[in-house]
């Protein structure tokens, strides 16, 4: 198993940057390589990513979810094996950190080799500064969904 843990700082209240976090069908406008999201239940999603040529599928199962706080999920039936939570840190009125804590296994020498060079590391920091500039860029969420689970 191995980890990644990146943060970034964007320039919109806690309540927007949580809200657009939990609009997973968009994250293919910011998450590359992912190619779609289907919100299956208030659960479960479906995810297709094609990453260095490499396709996967898999649900993933959201374990906790607390407004402006934290959302956290597990891969639970398909190719992939990972587990991870996003934080969300009030800096100021304007100001948030967005923290990912990702595990994963990757699978295969091609993605143990692309794991033990910073490929995941690197994808992750590129898709935080992706969804900076996309929820910066519209100052405003595309939905939000304020469920506990």
């Amino acid at each position: 198993m191995s980890q990644v843990e990146e943060s970034i700082e964007v320039n919109v209240p806690v309540s927007a940057a949580y809200n657009q976090w939990t609009q997973f069908e968009s994250f293919p406008r910011f998450m590359e390589g992912v190619e779609r999201i289907e919100q299956r239940t208030q659960t479960l999603t479906h995810w297709k990513t094609k990453i260095a040529g490499v396709e996967r599928e898999f649900d993933a199962e959201i374990t906790e979810q607390i407004p402006d706080e934290r959302v956290a999920w597990t891969s639970v039936q398909g190719e992939a094996k990972q587990a991870g939570v996003v934080t969300f840190h009030y800096i100021d009125d304007t100001t948030t950190k967005v923290m990912l804590q990702l595990d994963h296994d990757p699978e295969g020498l091609a993605e143990t080799v692309g794991d033990k060079l910073g490929f995941v590391k690197r994808q992750a920091t590129g898709d935080l500064k992706r969804f900076k500039q996309f929820i910066e860029a519209r100052g405003t969420e595309t939905g939000s969904w304020r469920g506990t689970v």
